[in-house]
């Protein structure tokens, strides 16, 4: 008898577009402390590779080459960086009531100093610390922007500590 039971899968990468590289890849390995587990490097259009042509098939036939770096969290997961020399450097709109990515979130147990590096690397706070629960937990989160104005969280605790046992119902 074959059972289909449904399971949680894990969390791989995300991919973020930057303006330039080399200055994301600075922030992100300064600020969050991610390790950088492949350097920028430029990937052209071309069918000769299994990456040229899934580029091509991700991206289309409208580009002629970009810049690619790796890094990883400490928990192992992945952050893609891309640069496209053609593409739009200005931050993007922030509109979470649209259908997309909203935002991701990090979590730092140390949120005040981590908002205070990302200030001293220009990105921006857009809002004050705030505890989900102050009288039960002493967990803490904060919406913040890097200095391209990709917006992200910071929680001081796991998701699941954060929301588990009565979240909500008080």
């Amino acid at each position: 008898m074959t059972t289909n039971k449904n399971y949680p899968k894990s969390f791989s990468h995300i991919g973020l577009t930057v303006p330039n590289i080399k200055e994301a890849v600075k922030f992100y390995s300064e600020v969050m402390g991610w390790y950088v587990i492949m350097e920028p490097s430029t990937v052209k259009k071309e069918t000769e590779t299994a990456i040229g042509q899934m580029c091509i098939d991700v991206f289309g036939d409208d580009w002629t080459e970009f810049e690619i770096a790796h890094l990883a969290t400490s928990d192992g997961i992945g952050i893609e960086l891309f640069s496209f020399p053609n593409g739009i450097k200005e931050a993007p709109e922030f509109n979470p009531f649209n259908t997309g990515l909203f935002h991701f979130c990090i979590q730092d147990p140390n949120i005040e100093d981590l908002i205070a590096k990302i200030l001293d690397y220009g990105g921006k706070q857009r809002m004050p610390i705030r505890e989900y629960y102050p009288e039960d937990k002493p967990f803490k989160m904060c919406y913040v922007e890097d200095p391209f104005g990709i917006v992200f969280e910071i929680y001081t605790h796991s998701y699941e500590l954060t929301y588990s046992s009565g979240a909500y119902s008080k």
